[in-house]
């Protein structure tokens, strides 16, 4: 479990000269959260090597143990986690998953394939963000969802219904997690038949469901696929402890660390994530890349070093939107304009991130158009010293960090970060290990 840490009401972070070191990462919360649901689906025991101690993981394992699933932390690095092959030894439950998506819509998905009396609830951010697509589409196949809140938004009141479907269909241009949360739960579905999930519209985010289907494979489920149009579960299929596993490093947040590296001389390397990496977002390196970056790759590490004025971008990052955040602050070190496009998810994530980026980024004088799915950065001839408001997302405050460093192009500035304690939901100890590669500061 994550241990409480108390953080101040705001960071001033000091201009920074250069950057360079080597980070080891802490554990992706997409492949954690997965990981334990499908450890608590499974027949066996898992151990799971370097799982993500954070807010959002802590809020799976609550609810895992409120569910009768039974775990135990080792150590700081290692937990086991006991089956409970496809149910749940706890039939009625209240389940608080803070603002954690990748917790809530999978255990959405398998709670109401299961059955029980479950209610399922979080911050008010939570309540804000859409689960609509998730919950219509379970429900149009037997399951019995209710909304005790908003139509479309949690909370929620799950209870016993009939799911035995051939066919699934669900929108794919919202979350991604929506299908991952289907994909997840199908063998459940899929016990005399097969189960058929179609996608509906365009579907983002596809490294995100790359991940989820890797996971599956390494717990014993197979997922036909038909393109990214349909995928299939054939029957008879059931989730089986693959005894150990080890969680990668989080690929989103090698993307802060890296493009210091990029903006700041470096080199800086992040270990934990490598060439062979099941994440996508280890393809934003591919992104400071073309920006002019000089990338190098190992099977379990990555690079990054300056080669000169950042170019400007104008690029799709529809398949890495986390991380695309992070290109947001480094185009205020590029050459020109940049423009980053097809990003409408960020509209839906634990902030309106495109109207918080657009907002935080002309403090530091950025010039900036914000479309509904698109947001284009002109940078200022110098940054600005600002005080940046984190709307109690994690990544707006790891991402202006990054507007403290000196670049070819133009020199950092002294940044004040409210809020600090937003980055526990994913990197708890973040403000300390970007202090450890700062090699220059101005005090």
């Amino acid at each position: 479990m994550t241990q409480a840490k108390i953080y101040p009401q705001h960071i001033d972070l000091e201009p920074v000269m250069r950057v360079q070191g080597t980070v080891r990462l802490p554990g992706s919360k997409s492949i954690s959260n997965r990981t334990l649901l499908l450890a608590a689906l499974s027949e066996g025991t898992t151990t799971i090597h370097d799982l993500l101690a954070s807010d959002d993981t802590s809020v799976m394992l609550d609810a895992l143990r409120k569910l009768g699933i039974q775990w135990e932390q080792v150590d700081e690095r290692t937990h086991v986690v006991h089956g409970a092959a496809g149910r749940l030894p706890v039939g009625q439950a209240d389940l608080f998953m803070g603002n954690a998506g990748t917790a809530i819509r999978p255990l959405t998905a398998a709670l109401a394939v299961i059955g029980g009396d479950y209610t399922l609830h979080g911050v008010e951010r939570m309540h804000e963000r859409p689960i609509g697509d998730l919950v219509d589409a379970l429900n149009a196949v037997g399951a019995n969802i209710e909304y005790t809140g908003n139509p479309g938004y949690p909370p929620l009141h799950i209870r016993a219904g009939k799911v035995q479907p051939d066919r699934i269909a669900v929108r794919g241009n919202v979350s991604s997690q929506f299908l991952t949360a289907l994909l997840m739960a199908a063998p459940l579905m899929a016990v005399d038949k097969p189960v058929t999930i179609e996608v509906v519209g365009e579907l983002i985010s596809k490294p995100y469901i790359e991940i989820t289907l890797n996971l599956m494979r390494r717990f014993g489920v197979t997922v036909g696929q038909d393109g990214w149009a349909s995928f299939t579960v054939q029957p008879g299929q059931t989730y089986q402890s693959p005894g150990s596993i080890h969680v990668e490093g989080d690929a989103s947040s090698a993307s802060y660390f890296l493009a210091a590296g990029a903006i700041a001389g470096g080199p800086v390397r992040v270990e934990g994530v490598g060439k062979d990496s099941i994440q996508g977002d280890v393809r934003f390196a591919d992104a400071l890349e073309q920006m002019g970056a000089t990338i190098t790759k190992g099977d379990n590490w990555i690079e990054a070093k300056s080669n000169g004025v950042l170019k400007a971008i104008d690029a799709d990052f529809n398949h890495i939107p986390d991380a695309a955040m992070t290109i947001a602050v480094a185009a205020l070190y590029a050459d020109g304009t940049s423009t980053l496009r097809n990003i409408a998810s960020w509209r839906v994530k634990e902030t309106d991130r495109l109207a918080a980026m657009a907002t935080e980024l002309r403090k530091v004088g950025a010039t900036v158009e914000e479309g509904p799915d698109y947001i284009r950065v002109t940078p200022p001839d110098t940054l600005s010293h600002a005080t940046i408001d984190t709307y109690d997302d994690h990544r707006m405050a790891m991402c202006f960090s990054l507007a403290s460093l000196d670049g070819a192009a133009r020199r950092g500035n002294a940044m004040r970060i409210n809020d600090p304690k937003c980055v526990a939901k994913t990197f708890p100890d973040y403000f300390e290990t970007f202090s450890g590669i700062a090699q220059d500061t101005l005090s």
